[in-house]
């Protein structure tokens, strides 16, 4: 299957991504992955997008583009993909139908993860993450740590990360509301969209996604 996974920052997306690609058999295409791995492989595109972000610009359409191309067309996607925060806007959208089509191929479904906006910066608001190890996160209600602002694993200090603060956060949103939502409605056209909700255990997430699946399958 060739799934797009679309929702706001917050929404679980990376998590219900990497358990979905797993049951399924298929590669998970992330933009943050695809970004590490060419800069680290130094690829052409890779010391192209290095450059922009050194420059605290955003990477080009183009870069991004094509090194989510190249990703698909390696082996390992022969059979399908589950891609995550790719495409992000609607220029992204179009390129990857353009894609598909040259290849003769079509996407089977579009997850559209759904969050009420208070709680997405409920979630990233009150993430905590320790300075010694970044794997370790606590949230201040869902799970807080054992002493306040230390870290239960490793005893380090516990703190929030810039990008977490509610006013970041709500810009985030907005950038998301203006750039990404719309192609939810260019794939709701098409009729690959399903709306799920995010909210409850990852495991009930992950059901409903699966179910959703199924039925775009059976189509």
């Amino acid at each position: 299957m060739r799934i797009v996974l679309v929702g706001p920052p917050g929404a679980g997306k990376g998590t219900q991504a990497a358990l979905l690609a797993q049951t399924l058999s298929v590669p998970h295409i992330s933009t943050g992955d695809l970004f590490r791995a060419n800069i680290s492989q130094g690829t052409e595109l890779g010391l192209k997008a290095q450059q922009f972000m050194r420059e605290g610009q955003l990477v080009p359409d183009e870069v991004t583009i094509g090194m989510a191309k190249d990703r698909m067309d390696q082996a390992d996607a022969e059979d399908g993909f589950l891609l995550d925060g790719f495409p992000r806007n609607l220029a992204q959208a179009e390129a990857l139908d353009e894609i598909l089509r040259d290849a003769e191929l079509k996407l089977d479904a579009v997850l559209d993860l759904e969050v009420p906006e208070e709680e997405i910066v409920k979630r990233i608001a009150g993430r905590r993450m320790c300075r010694q190890d970044s794997s370790h996160i606590f949230h201040v209600e869902y799970t807080p740590s054992k002493e306040q602002g230390v870290c239960d694993t490793c005893g380090g200090e516990l703190y929030q990360r810039e990008d977490d603060h509610e006013e970041t956060v709500r810009k985030r949103l907005e950038v998301y509301h203006s750039e990404t939502e719309p192609i939810i409605d260019y794939y709701r056209s098409q009729g690959l969209v399903t709306t799920l909700s995010a909210l409850g255990a990852v495991s009930d997430v992950t059901s409903r996604a699966l179910s959703a699946l199924g039925r775009a399958e059976a189509a």
